[in-house]
């Protein structure tokens, strides 16, 4: 690359992370699409070692020193990289030398995967869960049908007793009647739309850790670890607390469940950049993380445990994540769920802004 400045004119435009290294792997440009994938500053991070961008493993980087030095191109798939954030990533990356007057350089081109691994797994979600919508509201028609004539049968019959004892019984088929109609208008969750405003989203965490902390008597500790930088961001604010609450309620009965010696919540906030949700990609995002270090969630319910009426719990409705994934769903964001025994988390993203570029 006798003149660069051409040739940078056309990396800097174009959407593949491109890096480019001197013969000592140190950085000698990247252009804006690696500055937003490994959220560094090109001109602050100009002459820095690679692995004070990102860190993978001491074999990758024995693998770069042996293509500067041996002009020996490769690819690598699926590298996990940990940026300087501690974020991990997962990326395909090619490495092409460039010689030129005597000097070995690195070209390196990185293709990120996270957003199309996460982009097929929303997909899925979405899909299981518009078929469960359908399916519930389906099995609710042919419910809330015969109940209505149950009732209304049931008090005809209490009005022609003879005997007023007998009406204890008629009052019976009346209250469970009402009982399975609230149950499964709990199914079908709420038919009205988030009236969004703008809301601090500390406000709804303080609102749940006081609603919990107040459930669980002080017996179980509830950590914050907020972003105080976060913007206000669009929401309904009583449906947010509502699903919010529904997920910290569930860890803290798993706590209780399990007799967990020093049980603990913790809520936690963070801001997010070029965060994607569905297909649409967000300069800016949060995340709410409710973290509980309770038994877990066993393997085989981690893939449906956002479906109406299944529940870990033998007393459990099955029908508080499903909730609250239907009102996340409807603010654009995405609930997610990792579990494994004395880690669990339950991470909400939402967009904190309305515009949005296509991925």
């Amino acid at each position: 690359m006798s003149n660069d400045a051409p040739h940078r004119l056309l990396l800097d435009n174009l959407n593949t992370a491109t890096l480019l290294l001197d013969e000592r792997l140190c950085l000698e440009y990247m252009n804006p699409a690696a500055e937003m994938l490994l959220a560094v500053s090109g001109q602050r991070s100009h002459g820095q070692f690679i692995s004070e961008l990102f860190t993978e493993s001491p074999e990758a980087l024995g693998a770069l020193r042996q293509a500067v030095e041996q002009a020996h191109p490769f690819t690598k798939r699926e590298a996990t990289l940990v940026t300087l954030g501690g974020q991990p990533l997962t990326v395909d990356y090619a490495v092409t030398p460039i010689v030129e007057h005597g000097r070995n350089r690195l070209l390196v081109e990185v293709h990120p995967r996270d957003r199309l691994l996460r982009i097929t797994k929303e997909e899925a979600q979405q899909s299981q869960l518009e078929t469960s919508r359908m399916l519930v509201r389906g099995l609710a028609h042919e419910i809330k049908n015969p109940l209505g004539g149950i009732r209304g049968a049931a008090q005809l019959l209490a009005r022609e007793l003879p005997d007023e004892a007998l009406r204890d019984y008629t009052n019976v088929i009346i209250e469970e009647a009402d009982r399975l109609r609230n149950l499964v208008d709990r199914m079908l969750g709420t038919n009205k739309l988030p009236q969004l405003r703008p809301a601090n989203i500390h406000e709804v965490l303080e609102r749940v850790a006081s609603l919990v902390e107040a459930e669980s008597q002080g017996r179980v500790p509830l950590l914050r670890d907020y972003d105080p930088s976060i913007p206000e961001v669009l929401i309904d604010q009583e449906q947010m607390i509502q699903a919010v609450l529904n997920i910290a309620r569930n860890a803290l009965q798993a706590l209780g469940d399990s007799r967990q010696p020093a049980p603990q919540i913790t809520l936690r906030s963070r801001a997010l950049r070029q965060f994607t949700i569905g297909h649409q990609r967000h300069r800016l995002a949060v995340r709410i993380e409710i973290i509980d270090n309770g038994p877990g969630i066993p393997p085989e319910l981690q893939e449906t445990i956002f479906y109406p009426m299944v529940s870990g719990r033998p007393d459990g409705t099955g029908l508080g994540l499903a909730i609250a994934q239907s009102i996340i769903s409807q603010h654009q964001g995405l609930v997610e769920c990792e579990s494994q025994p004395g880690h669990t988390v339950f991470s909400i993203s939402l967009p904190l802004e309305q515009g949005a570029a296509p991925s």
